[in-house]
């Protein structure tokens, strides 16, 4: 069961609200709850009587417990640009651009018909990719032979770079 809220013509631009979106993300309504509290962000506010209004819409209309709830999916979208004109030097305009945001949330129930998507069962699948790999150790390494040509190489290349050092002088002579 998922349950979804929206709050649209938000006075934030995207971009700010964005920020504060993907700390939330995927995460239990309490934990989410407890972050924004204390995030100091202008957009941390709105998303916080948001996800607060959304768990009321679970708890009233679908009897779904909040311990149960978790954020399965938080978007931000642009919204209408509302332009305004500020007066420059010599009579000319420059515009401004007073950007709004439409926030739309979705809380899906743990254990629910819906999937369980937190953080910490990405970092067990993630753990678990590294471990079907092969650790360092058991690659063969390759044996360092030396080329018997290595010395004589490594002079011709102190020999070139002399060169252009007298070559390429700064002051003339």
């Amino acid at each position: 069961m998922s349950v979804e809220a929206k709050l649209r013509y938000s006075r934030i631009s995207p971009r700010k609200v964005r920020l504060v979106a993907d700390l939330v993300r995927g995460l239990q309504v309490e934990e989410a709850e407890k972050i924004l509290q204390f995030t100091i962000k202008r957009s941390a506010n709105p998303i916080l009587k948001l996800i607060r209004s959304a768990v009321s819409n679970a708890e009233h209309n679908f009897n779904l417990k909040k311990e149960n709830l978790y954020i399965s999916e938080i978007k931000v979208d642009v919204g209408p640009i509302i332009k305004r004109f500020r007066p420059r030097a010599r009579g000319a305009a420059f515009p401004i651009q007073k950007k709004t945001s439409h926030i739309s949330i979705k809380l899906s129930e743990k254990g629910g018909t819906g999937e369980v998507v937190e953080k910490t069962k990405k970092k067990a699948n993630v753990e678990k990719i590294y471990q079907t790999e092969k650790p360092k150790d058991e690659v063969p390494k390759q044996s360092k032979q030396k080329h018997p040509d290595d010395k004589q190489s490594k002079e011709k290349v102190k020999d070139a770079r002399e060169e252009k050092k007298q070559i390429f002088r700064r002051k003339s002579i």
